[in-house]
């Protein structure tokens, strides 16, 4: 029998996604294997019960940690910046920004959230400072924001990509909007930041299957994906990272280093 044609293949690659409990697994082990994805996930629900009232998410996308969030807030509002928005795969998704603005002043009145929500965002904004003013602007007295932003990392969403942070600099941004830092979680270590990068690698350079992640709802924040998945790849390079994601949450759980992360998550309060 000759070899099923490509487009094929990926035709029942697709209709295979589309069974729920096919899709579930192949995201929830997808998931698994992102340790960049996993840790601001598992960084994000830890401190989930401090968010109350109105919430606001900046930067939204197609809201992919809503239901983090939801059983914690009584309204949950999503806004994004027009432009860049629409160049993202998140522009096609089921899930949309509850409002659109032009990037520089927040559509909203002073003192109006409870919390607000910022997950891998300032890194896609020329103006750092201004955005978390804004974001400072909006919050009540003693409402709380929730701020992750990654300290290493691969290009991405370009050309809107433009900054990487430590906690200090997270840290002096938040006090120059009125805001105090009261936690800061490091999102991984060496082992997790190097396991991430090479899986970046073989998943997306080598087998390129960002296609199929985003038809599963993920890197809904970069550009869609045109590149075919090499599938005659994927025996190989599934198993190799997934072998890589247990050696790197081996690793880092027994020889940490504070000096090398992912990113960082800061809860800072307004005064």
């Amino acid at each position: 029998m000759p070899p099923r044609p490509a487009s094929s293949a990926r035709q029942l690659l697709s209709r295979a996604l589309g069974v729920p409990w096919v899709g579930k697994s192949a995201r929830g082990a997808s998931d698994w294997i992102d340790l960049q994805w996993s840790l601001t996930v598992q960084s994000l629900r830890g401190v989930a019960p401090q968010a109350r009232g109105r919430l606001l998410d900046v930067g939204c996308g197609s809201k992919p940690y809503e239901h983090i969030f939801r059983p914690f807030v009584a309204e949950y509002i999503g806004v994004e910046h027009e432009a860049t928005f629409s160049e993202t795969a998140a522009e096609q998704g089921d899930k949309r920004p509850d409002v659109l603005y032009d990037g520089n002043r927040l559509p909203f009145d002073d003192n109006v959230f409870d919390t607000v929500l910022s997950v891998q965002v300032l890194e896609h904004t020329p103006r750092p400072a201004a955005l978390v003013c804004e974001m400072g602007r909006v919050l009540k007295p003693g409402g709380i924001l929730i701020l992750t932003a990654p300290f290493s990392f691969r290009l991405h969403e370009e050309p809107h990509d433009y900054f990487r942070y430590s906690p200090h600099g997270l840290k002096q941004l938040c006090g120059d909007a009125g805001l105090t830092v009261v936690e800061m979680q490091q999102q991984g270590s060496l082992w997790s930041l190097i396991g991430h990068k090479l899986n970046s690698y073989l998943g997306l350079e080598i087998a390129r299957v960002g296609g199929i992640a985003q038809s599963m709802g993920k890197l809904s924040h970069e550009a869609v994906e045109a590149r075919p998945p090499r599938l005659w790849t994927l025996p190989l390079v599934m198993p190799t990272m997934g072998a890589i994601s247990l050696g790197a949450r081996l690793l880092d759980s027994a020889l940490p280093d504070r000096t090398e992360a992912l990113g960082f998550l800061a809860v800072a309060e307004k005064h």
